[in-house]
């Protein structure tokens, strides 16, 4: 992805802010921009980065270090959670006991709601004894099936605000360029932004 301009960016992420409100989170989700790119991100005002691989987060992360916070939302490997525990403060996409056992810092439960094979996350069934074990769990996180129709993705943010009150946990990151409208309607903490803020 090459990106838009700084000031661009920076007139979109406000429009953004300003619609999802202060109680959420814009997570700006960067898996396709460059480490030289995120010097426009920067100049634009973005204050939440999301990685989707930790080697990537390595490299973004040696360059431009504290000038952004740093979320992990990508698939998160029992291996890589030496690489995330330093320089994150929050991984949206946990789903093992074993990246559970390593992790430092909060995390929210990845939950795979529409039972597709393709996508990682926990069963529902599965939440309470992971909440139980690791008080690090703060919330959950769900990403629902692709669709051009974005109300289509309310009932699976619906049904993941549920399980949080079920569960007693008060984070919840769903929703991103395509539906994060939907998304903080059912009750939103973090949305995972890209391409509707990025893209020329």
């Amino acid at each position: 992805m090459t990106v838009a301009a700084a000031p661009l960016i920076a007139e979109r992420y406000a429009v953004i802010r300003d619609e999802v409100g202060p109680g959420v989170t814009v997570v700006v989700a960067t898996k396709y921009v460059s480490v030289e790119e995120l010097a426009t991100l920067a100049e634009a005002g973005v204050e939440v980065i999301g990685e989707n691989r930790a080697q990537d987060l390595q490299a973004k992360h040696a360059r431009y270090g504290d000038r952004f916070r740093w979320h992990f939302i990508g698939h998160l490997q029992s291996n890589k959670v030496k690489v995330v525990n330093p320089l994150c403060e929050l991984v949206h996409s946990l789903d093992s006991d074993s990246s559970a056992r390593r992790l430092t810092i909060p995390a929210l439960l990845e939950v795979n709601l529409s039972g597709e094979e393709t996508k990682s996350g926990v069963e529902p069934a599965e939440i309470g004894p992971l909440v139980e074990h690791y008080p690090l769990v703060r919330g959950l996180m769900t990403m629902p099936p692709l669709t051009d129709d974005p109300e289509r993705s309310r009932a699976y943010f619906r049904r993941l605000r549920e399980l949080a009150e079920e569960h007693g946990l008060a984070e919840l990151s769903m929703g991103s360029s395509q539906d994060y409208r939907i998304a903080v309607e059912e009750g939103a903490t973090y949305v995972r932004i890209g391409a509707v803020l990025l893209q020329r």
